[in-house]
């Protein structure tokens, strides 16, 4: 459905192997070859028949490896041409109807230096199949290389035997007793988690996205240790304490406490299928709610009783979960949930997928990131390691800048490491920003502080601007425009004749403009000539005008155009500038001498406020 309705390669599994060492290339077809022989999955695809998708497994008829020399290319121009091959075989969308839906290709950098590029399509494979193929590959490799035959046991079952047996357990009253879970839990949840994004959220996303490594400090460690401690007496997992602390900063961040993420869950719940590829994996809703400031200890048992109840209730495929709850679909986002959380344990199959490829004879390393591509808003996927907890966050690159998201993945450490420090910690009293951040906001971007001549006027400094860049363009307004030399002129004009009409230092002058060139030229003219003006919005009640007026005691009223007829009479001399532009552009248009005082008063402002005074 997805790939029907959307395309693309959002759902492409690739990887990318650098083989250093004496590879034998004849065992390594051969060995990718058997895996695709052994599994139906890899050889399936899914044609459209009445209107309906239905499974056609090919029968196995060998497999070729195709090869790639670029050996002959300068060190530099191989390195690049290898980025550019496997970013293309990594995003080369797969005909769903036709296939195949697994493809390799080996690309020759040298004698002893290959790399190995495989793709699947995510309707036949999981994060569980990519390890058990990796294993496999490990194992057959070395087998044939040695000239032995396949030291794999024929499978029991394969994925088709599989997708019978789970619509025989899901039907009838299992299903609805299942579905009835979900119906309940979900109802009335939130269809959207708008997080503050730096991008408006377009109408069809684009699957365009990058990760931010998220590597937790060895200090942030110990609090984990203690955490899970913690949990252990508390019946809680590393799982749930290290989702609880990223709903809540997902709370933090949107401002609302009803917060809905998805998590995958392996799907292998029998024995026989661990050994298969295929699609087993579901995901699983998980809505936690945050309300009432509970302490992160209370919000741990809630995220608990959350993610047992989802495991109970797991065998409901997230499609069917989607097709009985119908939200209102989007091309802009993922149903049901936007986030995801995962958290690679090693104890399950997921952890297979980190296990790497062991090949004899040859180093085996990943060569490069592979591209990232974002299915959810967000994805936060967490592994343990030898170094501790290692993993990234995915962002789609639709909604988000990186610096957005490095952000928010120190700020998730920031809450584990307050909770790790007090797991009693009411969640309005975590504090997101460290001392560093909280400098930096608070004093570094507040520091107002600048250089400046104190001796001059503000319109001093606008006229040794207009003496430096006279024909630059000073403001636009319309479809006209003044430089700054135009600009000053007209404005010295203006100064000349307020001062004839008797405007001088601390005389206060209304300026009853529309938005224009003329409210400008008003403006610098009133400085100009020694007074202070006065801001009257030709949207004000007329009284509260004449109010402003007689109470600052204006000297003279500037005004222009269909405004101006609006004013009752007022005791202050009006000069209309549209009425008297020739006897004001008869003035000289050179600096004036500014004779008068520093430090005297640039304008008289009238709040909106209740008393209504300056």
């Amino acid at each position: 459905f997805l790939d029907r309705l959307e395309g693309g390669s959002a759902y492409n599994i690739p990887a990318a192997l650098r083989l250093r060492g004496a590879l034998d290339v004849d065992a390594l077809e051969r060995a990718l070859g058997e895996i695709v022989r052994r599994h139906e999955a890899l050889r399936t695809t899914f044609p459209e028949r009445g209107g309906t998708p239905v499974q056609e497994i090919t029968p196995f008829n060998g497999f070729i490896l195709p090869v790639e020399d670029l050996s002959a290319l300068g060190e530099a121009d191989r390195e690049a041409a290898l980025r550019r091959r496997a970013g293309e075989e990594a995003r080369r969308p797969f005909d769903l109807s036709a296939g195949p839906l697994f493809r390799a290709a080996l690309l020759r950098l040298g004698a002893h230096e290959h790399v190995l590029l495989l793709a699947q399509h995510h309707i036949v494979s999981d994060g569980w199949s990519r390890g058990g193929l990796h294993q496999e590959l490990s194992a057959l490799y070395a087998a044939y290389r040695e000239g032995r035959e396949s030291p794999l046991p024929e499978l029991p079952v394969q994925y088709a035997d599989y997708a019978v047996w789970q619509r025989k357990q899901l039907e009838g009253e299992v299903l609805d007793r299942q579905l009835a879970y979900w119906r309940e839990r979900l109802v009335g949840a939130p269809e959207l988690l708008e997080l503050p994004a730096d991008r408006p959220r377009p109408p069809v996303r684009t699957y365009e996205g990058a990760t931010v490594p998220v590597n937790f400090s060895p200090e942030l460690l110990e609090l984990l240790e203690r955490l899970q401690a913690l949990g252990r007496s508390e019946g809680t997992t590393l799982y749930m304490t290290l989702l609880a602390a990223f709903q809540v900063l997902l709370s933090k961040y949107s401002g609302i406490e009803d917060i809905v993420v998805g998590s995958p869950i392996a799907g292998r719940t029998r024995g026989e299928v661990e050994a298969l590829i295929g699609f087993f994996v579901n995901t699983l809703v998980l809505r936690t709610d945050l309300s009432g400031d509970p302490s992160f200890r209370e919000s741990l048992r809630r995220v608990r009783e959350t993610t047992l109840g989802a495991y109970e209730h797991q065998d409901v495929p997230f499609e069917k979960l989607v097709e009985e709850l119908q939200p209102e679909r989007s091309l802009s986002h993922s149903p049901l949930f936007q986030v995801m959380f995962t958290l690679q344990n090693l104890a399950d199959g997921a952890g297979r997928e980190g296990a790497g490829t062991a090949l004899p004879g040859l180093s085996v390393s990943e060569a490069g990131a592979e591209p990232a591509s974002a299915k959810f808003d967000l994805s936060l996927t967490l592994a343990p390691t030898s170094h501790g907890l290692r993993g990234g966050l995915t962002y789609s690159a639709d909604l988000f800048e990186r610096g957005t998201v490095e952000r928010m993945a120190r700020h998730l450490e920031r809450v584990l490491e307050q909770v790790g420090a007090n797991v009693d910690v009411r969640l309005s009293r975590l504090d997101l920003l460290g001392n560093a951040e909280r400098t930096l906001v608070l004093e570094e971007w507040n520091r107002t502080t600048a250089e400046y001549p104190a001796d001059l006027c503000i319109h001093e400094l606008f006229e040794a601007q207009a003496a430096r860049t006279p024909g630059a363009v000073a403001v636009v307004f319309g479809g006209g425009q003044l430089t700054y030399a135009e600009l000053n002129a007209r404005a010295n004009r203006l100064a000349r004749h307020l001062r004839a009409q008797g405007v001088g230092p601390e005389a206060r002058v209304g300026l009853h403009f529309r938005r224009s060139t003329d409210m400008l030229v008003a403006l610098l003219g009133v400085w100009k000539a020694g007074g202070a003006y006065v801001p009257l919005d030709p949207d004000y009640p007329a009284d509260r005008l004449a109010y402003m007026l007689e109470d600052s005691q204006a000297h003279a009223l500037l005004t222009a155009g269909e405004v101006a007829c609006a004013l009752k009479s007022t005791a202050a001399r009006v000069i209309r500038l549209d009425a008297e532009r020739e006897a004001v552009a008869a003035h000289g248009a050179e600096n004036l001498t500014d004779e008068f005082a520093r430090g005297r008063a640039a304008y008289v402002i009238y709040t909106s406020g209740s008393t209504g005074r300056p």
